[in-house]
């Protein structure tokens, strides 16, 4: 067997477009490849009949972000709020060089759970939300 190596962080969404935005716009990620996926293999694989997806791959500094949009969509389930402290609970972890500027430089619609805050270990982080409601951590580089 060998040694496994990370690939990617994914994250499902609803709306491509608007997901490969903010992703690009607020953290100034590159868009490296847009592609779609479909065919019973895939749709066996990810275990959910006749499904095909959209793809975008971005690249933040080495690390590889995947967004994927199903159709079908999955039918809407209540995530509202999600906490972080739930068993479960997942966030994507970005780090800039100075999260108080970045904070400041937020276009107003972005939504975040506090301003930055510096914890007991000296590390300065702020929670913001992209336009699915998925977590983002944004922490010192």
């Amino acid at each position: 067997m060998s040694d496994p190596t990370a690939h990617h962080v994914g994250i499902t969404v609803a709306d491509l477009d608007r997901a490969v935005d903010f992703y690009t716009e607020t953290f100034d990620l590159d868009l490296r490849s847009e592609f779609t996926v479909g065919g019973d293999a895939f749709a066996e694989a990810v275990a959910v009949e006749g499904a095909s997806a959209e793809f975008a791959h971005l690249n933040a500094d080495g690390a590889r972000i995947e967004l994927v949009a199903y159709d079908p969509a999955a039918e809407s389930i209540d995530a509202a709020d999600p906490e972080l402290n739930r068993q479960g609970a997942t966030h994507l972890g970005l780090s800039v060089d100075d999260v108080a500027a970045f904070y400041a430089d937020l276009d107003d619609d972005v939504e975040t759970l506090s301003p930055p805050r510096t914890t007991e270990s000296g590390t300065t982080i702020l929670f913001v939300r992209d336009p699915e409601g998925n977590l983002i951590e944004v922490l010192d580089a």
